[in-house]
């Protein structure tokens, strides 16, 4: 019989081991093994080579950290019974399943307003029924339906394994040592009352370090300007064979990719017709970055500067504003577009307007809880005494303007009394 016991050696945690079999089987399913071929950062390591760590990884180290956290609160004398804690380690194992190719990169490029989580629990229900029923108190846990919510918190919320598990792992791949938290002190630190999740009071300081952590991981990793830039070229690439293929061009298109490209693919139809959720499942990193090598000899011009500009990293050049991007600068840059003889109907693929947000902490979302030595519950706003907790809650907003690298307009940025970054 095979031993299905195994241990994973984890650069962030050490040794990892597998709870049990059927665990097991489902790390052994392609479905899981695909999240092997999808980064974590999607296209962060274009500014950080370090990042290259997958999806699979940050799975296993987040069951991991659920299996620590279950055992924690165990031995505070909070009763978790054995097929409670197969659920939920099954349930954060499974919570990034139903990501696509760079993960949050492309999640609205290749379908129309099917996000991730509900792919995920399409294919965890898809697994249930092949498993017998055996994930659907998991299935509970993730939808939040099961009658002990701290489990879901775990799960999903602002202080879950999830977040805990990607910060630390993206702060060590990286190497931005201001993502570092202390994650096992914060598992110490928790406790249940009233089946809600929460943190002891000597917790306080760990919680608020996590916080800061998160914002500081946003702005230097997750939201970097050159990230940024490198989504623009890969999307506008997918857009451009999105209007070639429905023009009826002859364009290369890996088999799998096609059916999301030809038409919009939304949620209903991923619900009536399973073969879109198959070939979902048959994408990762490796499609598109194939893809993108094919591109590079097509005859169409526009999605073959934009291909060899993603692979060779000759990426559009980036300015961030702290207020919108004015029209005049915009028109500028359009008229000196024209002027390098690019077609009006095709500016758009050259140069493209967005804004990014940071909010480190939003309880509207779902509170951080403290229990206070007094036995009084406060939101972790209220239990700081740090001024930046409760700056936390502010949604920050920058605006960018991301264009082709052979126009020049840092002067007219400058005249528009912004800054270049």
């Amino acid at each position: 019989m095979k031993n299905k016991r195994k241990i994973f050696n984890d650069p962030v945690y050490g040794f990892v081991n597998i709870p049990n079999d059927l665990i097991f089987d489902l790390i052994e399913h392609p479905y899981f093994q695909r999240l092997r071929r999808i980064k974590q950062l999607g296209l962060a390591d274009f500014v950080y080579p370090g990042a290259l760590h997958s999806r699979f990884q940050h799975a296993i180290g987040a069951m991991h950290l659920m299996t620590q956290t279950l055992n924690s609160l165990e031995s505070k004398g909070i009763m978790i019974m054995d097929i409670e804690r197969e659920a939920a380690q099954i349930a954060i194992l499974l919570h990034d399943i139903g990501h696509g190719p760079f993960s949050h990169v492309l999640e609205y490029t290749i379908l129309d307003g099917v996000s991730h989580e509900s792919i995920t629990e399409m294919i965890v229900e898809e697994l249930n029924s092949e498993y017998q029923g055996r994930l659907q108190m998991a299935l509970q846990m993730f939808r939040n339906t099961y009658g002990r919510p701290f489990f879901h918190q775990l799960i999903s919320s602002q202080l879950d394994m999830d977040r805990m598990d990607y910060i630390n792992r993206d702060s060590f791949f990286t190497g931005v040592a201001e993502g570092s938290i202390g994650v096992e002190r914060i598992i110490k630190m928790f406790t249940v009352n009233n089946n809600q999740l929460m943190v002891e009071e000597k917790g306080l300081l760990s919680v608020e370090n996590f916080l800061n952590a998160r914002r500081m991981m946003y702005w230097q990793v997750y939201l970097h300007k050159t990230s940024v830039s490198a989504e623009v070229v890969l999307t506008k690439a997918l857009e451009r064979v999105k209007i070639l293929l429905r023009e009826g061009k002859s364009t290369f298109c890996p088999e799998n990719l096609r059916p999301f490209l030809i038409q919009d693919v939304n949620a209903e139809m991923f619900r009536e017709d399973s073969s879109y959720l198959q070939n979902f499942l048959e994408l990762d990193d490796m499609d598109i970055w194939f893809a993108m090598k094919n591109w590079q000899n097509e005859e169409d011009p526009i999605l073959s500067s934009l291909s060899k500009a993603f692979v060779n990293r000759r990426l559009f050049k980036v300015a961030i504003f702290e207020g919108g991007v004015s029209e005049k600068l915009i028109e500028k840059l359009r008229s000196k577009l024209l002027q390098n003889g690019v077609n009006p109907n095709d500016l758009n693929f050259y140069y493209q307007t967005g804004k990014i947000s940071n909010s480190g902490y939003i309880p509207e979302n779902s509170r951080i809880e403290i229990l206070m030595k007094s036995g009084d519950i406060q939101d972790v706003a209220e239990a700081s005494d740090l001024p930046t907790i409760k700056a936390l809650g502010k949604i920050v907003e920058k605006h960018y303007l991301c264009w082709t690298n052979d126009v020049y307009l840092q002067d007219d940025i400058y005249q528009s009394r912004n800054q270049l970054v």
